[in-house]
């Protein structure tokens, strides 16, 4: 291999991988040399061009902790999240559908019975949500495993909301023997995503927004059929149409009705208005060979 050229280099550079053993990585590393080797002729990349390149991705691992995944958050904002979610997740009509999973769901959240409330006593407008989890033929699916978690009033999840130590906003519930469950929790607010670090400069560069509009995150289990992890949008948000993560999905736009104060659901009375928020959750079996 010597004396490559622009027109030779790619072959050669897919020749030292013919003793991969597993084929599908032989598969997707054939491919993405081929590709990433065209993008860099298309664009004819320069020296400067690809050193500043090297330069972001470096300071994009270097902003990824624990608690912040920039890799993710710039697969976000590239669409590819989004992108890989509905090549895998390709559902019948009727079947809810997914979104992306974000990066604030959280292993350790409390298991609530029917009807709690979440909150965690943080101030704003009052959210009784109502869900049924069916099959396909509309049957009811009980003890699915439901999670719920969502921002707060300004936009903050609960490990961003300072002198917070328990988790709010946040629970594991299982729908009864009508697939029902519910819980009362505060209505949830636009947000942006991180701009502090490279993905944000990004964002800047291209003149898009970084705020997400407001959601609550629904993620649902059951034996038996496929795991659902959707989001419900209001539709009087004003950032639908330019969500920065590519996530909102027609089907998943709800209506966030608002009732006046003195009334509730399931005898929740509150003393300021109050949002109620109904959903029927359709789940897919899994497909069997």
């Amino acid at each position: 291999m010597r004396d490559l050229t622009s027109d030779t280099i790619t072959e050669a550079v897919i020749s030292t991988m013919r003793e991969t053993k597993d084929p599908r990585v032989a598969e997707i590393l054939e491919s993405l040399v081929r590709h990433l080797h065209a993008f860099v002729r298309d664009v004819g990349l320069t020296e400067d061009e690809w050193a500043r390149g090297v330069d972001f991705l470096t300071r994009t691992g270097q902003t990824c902790s624990p608690t912040r995944q920039e890799f993710i958050l710039l697969s976000d904002v590239l669409g590819v999240t989004m992108l890989v979610d509905n090549l895998t997740n390709r559902r019948s009509g009727e079947a809810t559908e997914n979104s992306v999973l974000g990066p604030y769901f959280r292993e350790d959240r409390p298991r609530q019975a029917a009807s709690a409330d979440i909150s965690g006593g943080l101030p704003g407008t009052p959210l009784f949500f109502e869900g049924q989890v069916v099959d396909h033929e509309g049957a009811p699916v009980a003890d699915a495993a439901v999670d719920v978690w969502h921002s707060d009033s300004d936009g903050h999840y609960d490990m961003e909301v300072p002198g917070l130590d328990e988790p709010a906003m946040r629970a594991l519930f299982r729908t009864d023997d009508a697939g029902n469950f519910g819980f009362r929790s505060i209505r949830p607010s636009s947000y942006p995503i991180p701009g502090d670090g490279p993905v944000g400069e990004l964002m800047s560069a291209t003149g898009r927004s970084l705020m997400r509009p407001a959601h609550v995150h629904l993620l649902i289990e059951a034996p038996g059929f496929q795991r659902v992890t959707t989001m419900l949008f209001p539709s009087d948000d004003p950032y639908l149409d330019t969500d920065p993560v590519f996530g909102v999905r027609e089907s998943l736009v709800e209506r966030y009705d608002t009732y006046a104060a003195g009334t509730g659901p399931r005898g929740g009375a509150t003393e300021a208005p109050y949002t109620l928020l109904r959903r029927t959750f359709v789940l897919e079996p899994h497909v069997t060979d």
